[in-house]
Parts: C-alpha cells; sequence; structure tokens
C-alpha cells in the first residue's frame, strides 16, 4: 500500500471544465458537492482506501522563526496556500493505478447546475510511498 494526497486548489491548476466559483454555488449546489465528497470518503473507508480528508477555512498566515521574541508573520506577497489549497484527502492504495482513477473519480463531484467540475486535482505520493509511481 501507498498513501497518496489528493490536493483539491482554489486556484493555480488548470481551470476545470465547470469552472464556476463556490461562492457563486447555489447552498444545494454545495450541499450537493460536499455530499459527493462524503459519499465518495464513505466508500473508500469501506475498501480500507480512505485515511483522511479535510476542506480548509479561507484564513492563513505565513509564520516564521526570526530569533527571540515574537515571531515575523506576513499576509504576503507570497503565494500562500489559502489562496491555493481548498482541501485534501489522503488515500492509501495498492497501486499508482488505483491512485489516478480514484482521482480521476474524485474530480467529478458536482458543482454550479449540478454537473460534474471535471477539476484538476494534484496527486502526490508520500515520501518514500511512490514504489508505484510512474510520471509520464
Amino acid at each position: 500500500m501507498a498513501k497518496y494526497l489528493l490536493l483539491k486548489h482554489y486556484r493555480g491548476a488548470p481551470a476545470s471544465v465547470n469552472d464556476v466559483p463556490m461562492e457563486q454555488w447555489t447552498p444545494e449546489e454545495i450541499s450537493a458537492h460536499v455530499q459527493y465528497m462524503r459519499d465518495f470518503a464513505a466508500r473508500l473507508e469501506e475498501s480500507g482506501e480512505f485515511v483522511d480528508s479535510q476542506a480548509l477555512a479561507p484564513e492563513g498566515t505565513f509564520v516564521r522563526y526570526d530569533g527571540e521574541g515574537r515571531p515575523p508573520i506576513t499576509d504576503g506577497p507570497f503565494a500562500e496556500t489559502k489562496d491555493l489549497i481548498a482541501g485534501w484527502m489522503v488515500i492509501d492504495v495498492d497501486t499508482y493505478a488505483r491512485a489516478l482513477e480514484l482521482a480521476g473519480e474524485l474530480s467529478a463531484a458536482p458543482g454550479a447546475g449540478g454537473k460534474p467540475i471535471h477539476e484538476w486535482l494534484e496527486l502526490r505520493p508520500f515520501l518514500g510511498g511512490h514504489e508505484h509511481c510512474v510520471t509520464e
């Protein structure tokens, strides 16, 4: 088994087919999207392939150690993960092909108008756990 991280992006990835920002979705469309994600995770829990998933709040701050005293913080000018990453799912699968299959299925979560988003997801193996990974 190898663990993979599926990253959902706010921006930074190529535009999805159904490219309507979530803040423009109706409450029903948001509910349908969240339910799809829950159902997907539940299915993977049953198969033993689910590890974790989280949606991220839009707030965030860069912090670093800068010697004694209070660490400096900033809200920019960097491209911050709060601007880029919407959430993630961690899966533990037997093959890279299975990780690709699941990422493709997750990409079909419904969005505006109830139509699949066809969003690009970033698939990243955990360090030391990508024996099956093939980059082509």
